[in-house]
């Protein structure tokens, strides 16, 4: 849509204005305010002219429609709605007050420590067993280099997943 330079605006809108003074003198002036933004054909609420008992809203065309109201009374604003709970949880889900939640957050840091010492007992086995990746060959391994290699993998990958453990969890600890 083209929208007419400002000039051009300024002459519609007293055009508007001035048709809307004859159709209120005309007979329209008991016209609500409601009736006469449906009589435009509006499609959203109608917003006073600053200075003026003049109105002007939106039509289904996009078009701007002015009219005249001349005691018309701005109509109310809706009630806002309450506000919603920062977490967006429903007005119902249950609170937990300071304390208990305290207890619960030492609760959780206590069990974080604990299976921290655990992995870290853990890590510390497997790297005994790891020997610096070359531990001795156990006497079924002696023969057979294929199952000294696959033990050496599975050395290696629980030494891997040990480090990890300790790793998140000191990262989950920190965070507390």
């Amino acid at each position: 849509m083209v929208r007419p330079p400002p000039r051009l605006r300024a002459r519609l809108a007293c055009i508007a204005a001035a048709l809307g003074a004859c159709v209120s003198a005309a007979g329209a002036a008991q016209a609500s305010l409601a009736q006469s933004a449906k009589e435009s054909g509006c499609v959203d609420k109608p917003v006073r002219m600053v200075g003026s008992s003049m109105w002007k809203c939106l039509t289904a065309s996009g078009a701007q429609a002015f009219f005249n109201v001349p005691d018309a009374v701005e109509p109310p604003a809706p009630p806002k709605a309450p506000p919603k709970s920062p977490a967006g949880a429903p007005a119902s889900f249950p609170k937990v007050d300071a304390g208990t939640q305290k207890s619960r957050d030492d609760l959780r840091r206590k069990v974080l420590a604990d299976e921290l010492a655990s992995e870290e007992r853990l890590l510390a086995e497997a790297k005994t067993q790891w020997a610096d990746g070359a531990p001795p060959p156990l006497p079924e391994e002696k023969a057979d280099a294929q199952r000294y290699a696959e033990r050496i993998a599975r050395l290696r990958q629980a030494l891997q997943l040990h480090q990890r453990n300790v790793d998140a969890l000191k990262r989950e600890l920190a965070l507390r």
